[in-house]
């Protein structure tokens, strides 16, 4: 999926449990791509 795929999410602050690897990770670089403060 691509960040331009999903709604723009600035100003929203974001905690991934399990960011450092994995799915965790993944999911933390899309949701910064998408503009949230991860």
């Amino acid at each position: 999926m691509a960040a331009a795929d999903g709604p723009r999410l600035d100003g929203t602050v974001v905690l991934v449990t399990g960011a450092g690897a994995g799915m965790g990770r993944a999911e933390a670089v899309l949701l910064a791509a998408r503009g949230a403060r991860v």
